[in-house]
């Protein structure tokens, strides 16, 4: 899985409640969180299969049916039609403070369960602050839990301000959940990206909060130097053409407009 530097994209297709850690040792806007990573779901015939050469989970394992084919038992972490329309219903309706996050809401297609556009950040928001939320009617206590404290760890770990102690108990909390996470889902869905999760207290000892290091305040000013381009042939002078006529008019406007 490659890191992404720049704005990533989310995908939500199919119904597999999958969570992707992408190049998450630097900084948590590489999250990506969806029904299912990159349109590729990790539940898979291959996933079932390595399930019974391990010989766990057996209520997931497939099962041959007489004309030869093979049943795929729904596991406890799938959703239904009904609840992933009623995902994404919620996606749709929510409402943040100004600055907050993006507008998510156009990111959802609420009849085909589909989402897709969806910026680094506001993958960081739905992880921290949505999930928890909107998961917990739908899943069994156990997973509603451990996706729970997986959302706290990263919003305490996001903290403006951090304390050695609490750090040094992020490093203990993580090895729990992601044991926890293991009891639910094949193996299959933990790859090194997942075990990035373990080094991140260790990277907050060595750097200090990330919230002074992330790239979402320079990922948005490269937005906005982005759209003052209206002639691709010269885009430098685009830009510097019209942050100098920003910068004139907000002088203008706060030292020379008297009333």
């Amino acid at each position: 899985m490659m890191i992404l530097c720049g704005i990533q994209q989310m995908e939500m297709r199919g119904k597999h409640l999958i969570m992707r850690m992408n190049g998450f040792a630097n900084d948590p806007r590489n999250i990506r969180l969806g029904l299912a990573a990159d349109g590729k779901p990790k539940d898979t015939i291959t996933a079932r299969l390595d399930l019974e050469d391990l010989n766990i989970k057996k209520e997931l394992h497939l099962k041959r049916l007489p004309d030869g084919s093979y049943l795929m038992p729904q596991a406890c972490y799938t959703l239904s039609k009904d609840e992933r329309m009623e995902f994404c219903d919620f996606l749709k309706a929510v409402k943040f403070p100004d600055g907050f996050a993006s507008n998510i809401s156009r990111c959802v297609n609420s009849n085909d369960s589909q989402i897709s556009g969806l910026k680094s950040h506001d993958c960081h928001i739905i992880l921290q602050r949505l999930l928890p939320v909107v998961i917990r009617k739908f899943v069994p206590k156990d997973i509603f839990q451990a996706l729970d404290e997986l959302a706290n760890f990263f919003k305490r770990l996001c903290c403006k301000t951090l304390k050695k102690e609490a750090v040094k108990g992020l490093q203990d909390d993580i090895v729990i959940i992601l044991c926890k996470l293991e009891k639910i889902f094949p193996p299959a869905f933990f790859d090194v990206m997942v075990h990035l999760a373990i080094h991140l207290p260790r990277e907050a000892m060595l750097g200090g909060p990330v919230h002074y290091r992330w790239m979402y305040p320079i990922e948005r000013f490269l937005a906005k130097l982005k759209a003052y381009v209206r002639n691709k042939a010269r885009p430098e002078g685009c830009i510097a053409e019209t942050y100098i006529s920003n910068e004139c008019l907000m002088f203008y406007s706060m030292y020379l407009l008297w009333d």
